[in-house]
């Protein structure tokens, strides 16, 4: 087993007025996890986690801003193109949970915190193949994702 050292992108990180928690390696969409971490940074805990909520849940949309060609738009107030990502959404409530256990064992207040940083990046590729007809094969990349979430007392 190959065990990986993994740090955290933020920079300036204090621990009395800072928290973070960060996924690594999971098999969701990068693009799809970037603009979801675009939607959510400068929310509360509680908000980005009701809007998450209502992705999961199909009623708001996440607006597609840089990864937009041929996506459709929305009647979503504010959102031009957009989609619903539910995989990514789940493992951002996910994190929004581990991010809130993490601000509760340090004794802050939650209702004071505000995700400040979200960043998304890529992480290892998975190669395979699939067998296809006449002896041929084709390949099948996975991307995994690392996210990191830093909230700050406010």
């Amino acid at each position: 087993m190959i065990f990986m050292q993994f740090k955290y992108a933020f920079q300036n990180y204090d621990k009395t007025r800072h928290v973070r928690a960060a996924l690594r390696e999971k098999t969701i969409s990068h693009k799809h996890a970037r603009e979801i971490a675009v939607a959510i940074k400068g929310m509360s805990i509680e908000s980005a986690r009701i809007y998450l909520q209502s992705v999961i849940d199909l009623e708001r949309a996440v607006p597609f801003r840089r990864y937009n060609n041929e996506v459709g738009h929305k009647s979503d107030t504010g959102v031009m193109a957009g989609r619903y990502p539910r995989k990514a959404a789940t493992e951002f409530a996910k994190l929004l949970d581990n991010l809130e256990s993490n601000a509760e064992y340090r004794g802050m207040d939650l209702d004071r915190l505000k995700i400040i940083n979200a960043t998304v990046h890529k992480g290892r590729k998975i190669e395979r193949f699939i067998p296809r007809a006449m002896g041929r094969a084709t390949p099948k990349i996975d991307i995994l994702t690392h996210v990191e979430l830093v909230a700050q007392e406010i």
